[in-house]
């Protein structure tokens, strides 16, 4: 809190802090320089004729300077005038007011210095009004001040709307540049191809010329041997022969005249060709400030990028500071009320001190009739009036004596009532103060991030499996973390440097009593995102822990330790120094443990020491003893709970992989201590059930005889063999699936793939759950993956990656309105090979393009869509990757129009929500979860609000093409009902928090019948 507040009060000092610092912040606007080079390149929008003109002058002048590029004064004038003209006071205050009148500084607008909006010595150096405990200011910002920090939020955002608008504007610039750089490109090959006609018909004149000399030598030689013989014919043979001496003349004087006409006419082509080649340096030369202008057009994006997370991080602080002035509003009340008790009491004591002196002045009034009296009795007075002025004198002395006896009494109580007032009102404050004290120690610690808790649970487990502590310190430990307590963290934070028995100390000496208010579930799988993943099981079992975890349960993972994982996201990553050693194959073999966090997450990594190296082979499924090498870590995951103390509330497996636990569980490790949780087990697929001879069981430990029967592991199709899913099934106490279709699917005979009977018989134990989705890993908003990203309000940026995407592969940029259909999928024929087929072709024949990103595992559909991959390999609108590539992945997601998935089954799918997520619009089958989160716009039977796609019932290529071509419809004839799909499909809210709630909900109840089960008996 402390931090967000300092970084309010920053904010509110924007003012102090720009007449301090030459790098000072300041709100972002265009410069003239991007400006004028969008101007400019706008006036370069010609016709063809003019286009060559200016060619041809542009040729003879020098190339532009940097002086070119800033506006004239008419234009400076209006840009200063749209700039400044629209920005509130608050930041005109902000900009800089030392702005230097000199000319060539006025055509400047300064840029945001961003960088700087973070740096420490900015950060650290005093603002001129004196930055005082933050908490307290906090607590006494007046409201006009967070009126102006609200001004000062919507000012940044009209900034970043213009940075925006600049942005569009030098994009279009842009691409008119380069049209016209292609246009130039054509002249040019145009003039090449005539020079090079030229030099053809050169090289045709000069072999007419040699013809013409050799002619000319030929017709010299016969006249000197007719000079030599002597001239014997008459007058008609040398007319004859002078007509024929003037022709040849003439011939050779008109071919003269053509090969220098044709030299005259390529040296003025040359001509041409240099002039337009420095006009194309023009144009390169242009091309390199547009590359400049694309970096500070970057540049700018960055800093609207900080500017929307420092806004969201005021908008926090914002909503932080209203709880803050509540909160101090009640303290201030409170204050109120005892200081009212205080003046009450104040006033009552001087009240009492008047009436002191009053007392004393009648007692000096009493002592002087005393001494009165006295003098009477010594003169012996014996007259009757003085004798009655002496007895009533008497009558008032005593009168005065009880009034000041009561008077001191009341005095007395007076005083009294202060002293209890006072002692009140610091027993109050005394108690305010502790309440506040306690309050601060009890509430959660929110300003450290996940990371932090679970590095602090791997070092108290470890010190347990290393024996550096007990199970019941560690039990406590554990819990206090889990409450995020500040004392746990004050105690890290404070002895982190010291050495690990002096933190082990510490940390014993905050053990207490405590209940924890949260589940503790340990999830144990054979996947996990986006360490170790092959499919969805890996995103469920990371995005519902997170989403756990974020409900305040403490989640734990187990994993294999694989040779192929990706390592770089594995933060902390240590063995500890202990082995566990676990049962198989009749022997004791040892299991080194590491641990580390992944995403926030305490992750446990066994790492078993068998000569068989069961994790390091490269894979991480497809091994002929992938039975042996997965029972082994489904007993090695329990050893190490049973080994670590561990008293979790759920163990949660998932897949036939870790079905094992189930029934390893009940009949070994419950009666070995490891009793405390209940078994929930989800299926992700039951076409995958881990069936083995029944052998093999014995493997693990467990009792073959015992459980190969049919009410039990046998499988129900094969009486020799175990059937590992329906273990998992008969031993857990909860049994989930990955969406509510799916789960009534598979309780049928075509479905169930064997285990219907089963299911059926345990139904009131199994429920289908749809999965979720990160939403944080998949947000177009922040895609880090995405050249441009956007979100449901700018759609803008979703056809500007169409586009990338277009040039990236290939494809045909000629119709931007061309629908784009995307599909990423492994091909098997789970997913409908068949009708991804029949899409590539019809889609082309809808006048669409198509994008396939995917591989088989089944050798013969790997080929068969290779052949259509090089068919298409040379077309620009279908496009084929055989292969999964992750980054490519978001890309397609963006680019997309529409989405197919026509799977024959679908547990759950993902691929649908992503693709809503980045507004694709979904085609897909209606079957299992695809049926639970895809509804038809034209299903009038489903409230409009659900409608977000496009669906048909049966599996062949006629129900495919009557979606396919509704939905191309909508999208040519329609486009405002169809941007408003997408809009809608991109706000819906596929995150794990629904999801996680129905699983919590589930463990809870789970957990209540136990314990109730447990107080009964």
């Amino acid at each position: 809190m402390a931090t967000q507040l300092t970084t309010c009060f920053l904010c509110w000092n924007f003012t102090h802090l720009s007449c301090n610092h030459s790098n000072a912040v300041r709100f972002p606007l265009p410069s003239h320089r991007f400006l004028t080079a969008s101007c400019r390149m706008r006036q370069r929008n010609l016709s063809s004729q003019h286009k060559k003109q200016h060619i041809k002058k542009a040729s003879h002048g020098p190339p532009p300077t940097e002086g070119d590029l800033h506006p004239s004064e008419d234009e400076d004038s209006e840009l200063r005038k749209v700039s400044l003209d629209g920005i509130p006071d608050l930041n005109k205050e902000i900009l800089d007011t030392n702005t230097d009148t000199d000319s060539d500084s006025s055509d400047h607008i300064e840029y945001i210095d961003v960088e700087n909006l973070n740096n420490s010595a900015v950060l650290a150096e005093p603002a001129p009004l004196g930055i005082i405990d933050v908490a307290e200011q906090a607590q006494q910002l007046p409201g006009s001040q967070v009126k102006d920090l609200l001004g000062l939020i919507k000012s940044a955002e009209r900034n970043i709307h213009l940075i925006n608008q600049a942005r569009v504007h030098a994009i279009g610039d842009l691409e008119k540049v380069l049209s016209e750089k292609e246009a130039l490109q054509g002249e040019i090959n145009l003039l090449e191809m005539r020079l090079a006609e030229t030099d053809a018909r050169i090289k045709v004149g000069t072999q007419e010329k040699i013809r013409v000399e050799y002619l000319e030598n030929h017709l010299e030689a016969l006249h000197n041997e007719m000079t030599r013989k002597g001239i014997t014919e008459g007058k008609g043979t040398e007319l004859h022969d002078s007509q024929y001496s003037l022709t040849q003349n003439d011939t050779i004087h008109s071919l003269t005249e053509e090969l220098s006409s044709l030299r005259a006419e390529n040296a003025s082509l040359k001509n041409a060709i240099e002039s337009l080649k420095a006009e194309l340096n023009d144009v390169r030369n242009t091309g390199e400030r547009l590359v400049m202008l694309e970096e500070e057009r970057t540049t700018l994006e960055s800093a609207v990028k900080d500017l929307e997370a420092k806004l969201s991080v005021s908008q926090e602080d914002v909503s932080q500071l209203s709880t803050l002035r509540v909160e101090c509003k009640n303290l201030s009340e409170k204050v109120e009320n005892l200081q009212l008790l205080l003046d009450k009491a104040t006033k009552q004591a001087d009240q009492a001190t008047i009436v002191s002196q009053e007392n004393q002045d009648l007692q000096r009034k009493v002592d002087k009739l005393q001494q009165s009296l006295e003098e009477a009795n010594i003169y012996k007075l014996s007259s009757d009036k003085l004798q009655k002025y002496n007895e009533l004198m008497q009558q008032k002395i005593k009168l005065l004596e009880d009034h000041i006896q009561k008077s001191d009494e009341e005095l007395q109580s007076y005083v009294q009532l202060y002293h209890e007032s006072v002692t009140e009102f610091q027993d109050t404050v005394n108690t305010l103060k502790e309440e506040s004290k306690r309050r601060a120690l009890d509430e959660p610690v929110e300003d450290m991030p996940l990371e932090f808790w679970s590095q602090l649970l791997v070092k108290i487990d470890g010190w347990l499996l290393e024996k550096k502590i007990s199970t019941d310190d560690a039990m406590l430990l554990r819990d206090k973390v889990w409450k995020r307590n500040r004392g746990i963290r004050d105690t890290y934070m404070a002895c982190k440097e010291q050495s690990e028995q002096e933190v082990i100390s510490a940390f014993l000496s905050l053990t207490s009593s405590a209940t924890s208010s949260g589940l503790y579930v340990i999830q144990i799988a054979v996947e996990m995102a986006p360490v170790a993943k092959v499919g969805g099981l890996g995103d469920v079992v990371c995005g519902l822990s997170k989403a756990l975890q974020k409900k305040g349960h403490l989640i734990e993972i187990v994993l294999p330790k694989y040779d192929c994982m990706q390592y770089e996201h594995i933060r902390e990553l240590r063995a500890l120094d202990v082995e566990i050693e676990s049962y198989f194959d009749g022997q004791l073999f040892k299991n080194k443990i590491w641990v580390g966090t992944i995403e926030g997450l305490p992750v446990y990594f066994i790492e078993p020491h068998h000569p068989n190296k069961f994790f390091w082979r490269g894979t991480f499924y497809g091994e002929h003893d992938d039975f042996k090498r997965f029972s082994y870590f489904s007993r090695a995951a329990l050893e190490f709970l049973l080994r670590a103390g561990k008293k979790p509330d759920i163990i949660h497996c998932h897949d036939w992989q870790t079905a094992f636990v189930a029934p390893l569980y009940w009949d070994l490790y419950a009666h070995k201590g490891l009793n405390s949780a209940r078994i929930c087990f989800t299926c992700h697929n039951f076409e995958y059930q881990g069936t083995a001879p029944a052998s093999e069981l014995a493997s693990c430990g467990l009792d073959v005889d015992n459980l190969n029967r049919p009410d039990r592991m046998q499988d129900n199709s094969a009486p020799d063999r175990i059937n590992a899913v329906k273990g998992g099934v008969v031993f857990s106490n909860i049994v989930t699936t990955v969406s509510p279709t799916y789960a009534q699917e598979v309780r049928t005979a075509e479905g169930g793939r064997g285990l219907h009977s089963t299911l059926n018989f345990h139904s009131k134990k199994f429920i289908g759950i749809l999965n979720g989705i990160d939403t944080d890993a998949w947000n177009p908003a922040t895609d880090t993956f995405l050249e441009i990203q956007y979100n449901a309000n700018d759609l803008q940026g979703k056809a500007e990656n169409k586009e990338v995407i277009r040039r990236k592969l290939g494809l045909s940029s000629r119709d931007a309105q061309r629908p784009l259909v995307g599909c990423i999928t492994r091909l098997v024929p789970q997913k409908g090979v068949h009708l991804i087929r029949h899409a590539i072709y019809r889609t082309l024949e809808l006048r669409g393009q198509f994008i396939l990103l995917g591989s088989s595992p089944v050798p013969q559909i790997q080929r068969e869509f290779e052949g259509i991959a090089n068919q298409f390999q040379n077309h620009d609108q279908i496009r084929l990757i055989l292969k999964y590539d992750e980054s490519l992945s978001h890309a397609i997601f963006a680019a997309s129009d529409m989405f197919i998935i026509p799977s024959i089954f679908e547990p759950c799918g993902l691929t649908q929500m992503i693709a809503m997520r980045y507004g694709a619009i979904p085609i897909a089958r209606k079957t299992g979860g695809l049926n639970d989160s895809v509804f038809d716009v034209d299903d009038d039977t489903i409230p409009s609000q659900f409608r977000n796609g496009f669906t048909f019932l049966n599996a062949d290529e006629q129900g495919l093409n009557c979606a396919l071509e509704r939905a191309f419809n909508l999208y040519r004839n329609n486009p405002e009902s169809w941007q408003k799909l997408v809009q809608k499909d991109m706000n819906i809210d596929f995150s794990w928090d629904s999801s996680a709630a129905l699983y919590e909900e589930l463990y809870s109840k789970a957990v209540a019948r136990a314990r109730a089960a447990a107080k009964g008996a």
